[in-house]
């Protein structure tokens, strides 16, 4: 197994299986994203229509940080977040309520009204562009509901309400709102031999891989698989179309981010949870209304178990990624999670702040476990774009300006 590394892929008829970080298998310098020898990855992740600001809220730091209602199911991990508030995004202010709220969230954008779709380029595409030619897929952009019926063809509102990720000033990145063609892309699964498990087609090969590596490289390798089999068995149950749950569909997506991160088979993501006029129901939490609808009371108990849901995925996907060793950390050690919202109130679509978490350390480079406040440092110096410069600098992407900053977010 001379020349064996990290981004190692197991190959049969019809699929293609990456290995993730094994300790003793060496790892590529070409593969590195930053000193730590480990890539560096980005996933945003979208609620629209803003959350309920009674129970959103942060105060203090590390072990002692106390999380809101909305945000307990961060407890857990409370030491590799950060609870940001007060940053806006300057270029939607006065541009109408969800179109511009939505359309230029990731770019600073200001977007143009009238029949020809225009956005900007988002910051995941920037990233995705810049590194993404190291890895199979520069990035996957996936959504837990599809467009808005016609939003192609209605140019301005239905476009921007629909898509989170641009990857061209006229051009939405189209979104995957399938679980099994999402699978099936990752791990290169061709229709022609879909009869088949795809751990069954490699077989031999990862026999020859567990003969090679230490026996707790073993053990890895065995947890690798075995959870590549549990979301393969769950996207064949819906193989013909989508799951019906909605908390099965946002973890099946979530676990598909997982996997593609853990394996290198991408480092940049986005995954719109409900998309802004979300039409997404929620029977399971007691809500009798749709999202949008729930979202004009959004200081009423219903519209919070909303907000908790939502943000209980960025919760899962991110311990998915704590439970995965990379070096002498985990997966999630070397990620950015970006969660956030167009808007701050459904009811006064009121954008002038926003919720904004992050989970994970970027390789070290990104200090956690912190609630951050800029609220009253002043327009400049509080726009979401600055952030986002400040995370495409940890990510090996320095630009001079962003949107509509030219400055990072200091102190973050």
């Amino acid at each position: 197994m001379n020349g064996i590394s990290r981004r190692t892929v197991l190959r049969a008829a019809g699929v293609a299986i990456a290995l993730p970080w094994l300790e003793s298998l060496p790892l590529r310098a070409e593969t590195s994203g930053g000193s730590s020898g480990f890539p560096k990855r980005f996933a945003v992740l979208f609620m629209g229509n803003g959350i309920n600001g009674n129970h959103w809220w942060a105060r203090g730091n590390g072990a002692a940080m106390r999380l809101s209602r909305s945000l307990q199911p961060l407890e857990p991990l409370k030491t590799k977040i950060n609870v940001i508030n007060g940053l806006f995004n300057r270029a939607a202010v006065g541009m109408g309520i969800h179109p511009a709220q939505t359309g230029n969230l990731l770019s600073g954008v200001p977007v143009r009204k009238g029949p020809i779709v225009h956005a900007g380029i988002t910051v995941d595409q920037v990233l995705a562009n810049r590194i993404g030619r190291a890895t199979p897929h520069a990035s996957l952009v996936m959504a837990c509901e599809p467009p808005i019926a016609g939003a192609h063809e209605t140019g301005f509102s239905m476009a921007y309400s629909s898509h989170i990720s641009w990857q061209s000033p006229g051009a939405p990145a189209p979104h995957e709102v399938s679980p099994s063609r999402a699978f099936d892309r990752v791990f290169e699964n061709h229709a022609s031999r879909r009869d088949r498990s795809i751990l069954d087609r490699v077989k031999d090969r990862v026999e020859r891989v567990t003969r090679t590596v230490s026996a707790s490289d073993r053990h890895s390798l065995d947890e690798y698989l075995a959870s590549v089999r549990e979301v393969e068995t769950r996207v064949d149950r819906v193989r013909d179309g989508l799951p019906q749950d909605l908390r099965e569909r946002t973890r099946l997506l979530c676990d598909i981010v997982a996997l593609a991160f853990q394996a290198d088979r991408t480092r940049v993501a986005s995954l719109l949870l409900a998309r802004d006029l979300s039409s997404l129901t929620y029977p399971f939490l007691g809500v009798r209304d749709d999202h949008h609808s729930a979202s004009h009371d959004d200081l009423s108990d219903a519209y919070e178990r909303i907000s908790r849901f939502h943000v209980s995925q960025l919760a899962y996907l991110a311990a998915k990624l704590d439970a995965m060793p990379e070096g002498e950390g985990t997966v999630l050690d070397n990620c950015c999670l970006l969660w956030l919202s167009n808007m701050w109130s459904g009811w006064k679509h009121d954008n002038m702040k926003l919720p904004v978490v992050t989970a994970g350390g970027l390789g070290g480079t990104l200090e956690t476990g912190r609630s951050l406040e800029y609220l009253y440092a002043g327009d400049e110096n509080r726009r979401l774009c600055s952030l986002y410069l400040s995370i495409m600098d940890r990510m090996g992407v320095a630009l001079d300006r962003f949107g509509d900053a030219d400055s990072r977010l200091e102190g973050f």
